[in-house]
């Protein structure tokens, strides 16, 4: 792993007005990987990203780029270029000239200018929008223009802090795919702040979920969804009935006042778990077939599928299913021993 490392964080402390934003932070980042720093706001994504862009200086603790100390190093100076919220384009400026603009700067050739700017347009589907105004451009097109713009300059690593936030639903869900299209053809790294978890689980390689200034868990996305370390993790992510147990032994674990079968192993006699069951994974069947038997509380349209609230004896599940109960209804529930995670209660927050 360390071979092909382009970017490590070391014991990174940062603190504002006397607050501790992160905190002993250690991280390693893979040359051509999409990284995805996920969490809620305050958690420290975004302030992460201005560490490795040189936008924030650490207490303590040390950037290493590759295997170089860059802590001290200016942004202007760094291999790398970042795409903010707020795309701020020149509106004096075409949009042939908004993506020219740093290599102008750095006295690039007029035909190399032309080549690498034209390139780029193309690159993020806006070939033959070279002469339109920027503010002519819907917000899509503008978030291009500030894409291409960054790339340019062919940087290292390209650094996104949350850069689809401003866009509706729709135009997001394209600009997710167009992302990872761009970065997978131009091989460089990408690495992305985002409190969406679809957006981290449809773009990413790896997924870094942070809360309180340090890391909950890296790993690729169906390793967060499916294997979450924590409760923070797995209900961060996604929905998830999150409910106390008792692990009997290897394999056998008590919940909702049952026993289930289940995968994990690793736990002492009798320990205090966390059970996570994924809303998808509960299957409904009729009452005397259920492991478990609700009530249904309430029934809620989703388009791709129904979700229900099931009372069972003080317990409140959530389930996603493509087909409905009634309100009223008694159900039954079943669980199969792979949707079950067991995840230790200390690991909590």
């Amino acid at each position: 792993m360390a071979e092909d490392r382009i970017i490590a964080l070391k014991d990174i402390v940062v603190d504002y007005d006397g607050e501790r934003v992160l905190d002993g932070l250690c991280l390693d980042i893979r040359d051509k990987e999409f990284m995805t720093f996920l969490g809620p706001s305050g958690c420290g994504k975004t302030t992460t990203l201005r560490v490795i862009g040189g936008f924030a200086e650490p207490k303590s603790g040390q950037v290493f780029f590759d295997g170089r100390d860059i802590t001290r190093l200016p942004p202007y100076k760094r291999q790398l270029n970042t795409v903010f919220q707020k795309y701020a384009l020149f509106p004096h400026l075409n949009v042939f000239e908004n993506v020219a603009f740093a290599l102008r700067l750095r006295k690039v050739e007029d035909r190399e200018v032309k080549r690498r700017a034209l390139e780029m347009l193309e690159l993020v589907g806006l070939k033959g929008f070279e002469r339109r105004n920027i503010a002519t451009l819907s917000g899509g097109q503008q978030q291009r223009v500030a894409i291409a713009r960054a790339l340019v300059n062919q940087p290292r690593v390209l650094l996104l802090d949350e850069p689809l936030g401003a866009l509706d639903l729709k135009l997001r869900k394209e600009m997710q795919i167009e992302l990872k299209r761009i970065q997978q053809s131009l091989e460089i790294t990408f690495v992305y702040v985002t409190h969406d978890q679809e957006e981290a689980l449809t773009m990413s390689d790896t997924v870094v979920v942070m809360k309180g200034g340090a890391i909950q868990q890296i790993g690729t996305p169906q390793d967060i969804y499916n294997e979450p370390k924590n409760a923070f993790v797995a209900d961060f992510i996604g929905a998830s009935n999150i409910i106390d147990g008792i692990m009997l032994k290897d394999f056998l674990v008590e919940f909702a006042g049952q026993e289930f079968v289940c995968v994990d192993k690793g736990f002492a006699a009798r320990e205090i778990v966390q059970v996570v069951v994924r809303p998808e994974d509960i299957q409904i069947v009729p009452a005397i077939q259920g492991q478990l038997t609700g009530l249904v509380e309430n029934v809620i349209f989703k388009g791709v599928h129904y979700e229900m609230h099931v009372r069972q004896a003080g317990y409140e599940w959530i389930i996603h299913s493509t087909q409905a109960a009634q309100v009223g209804e008694l159900i039954g529930m079943c669980i199969g021993p792979d949707e079950i995670h067991i995840m230790k209660r200390e690991q909590e927050g």
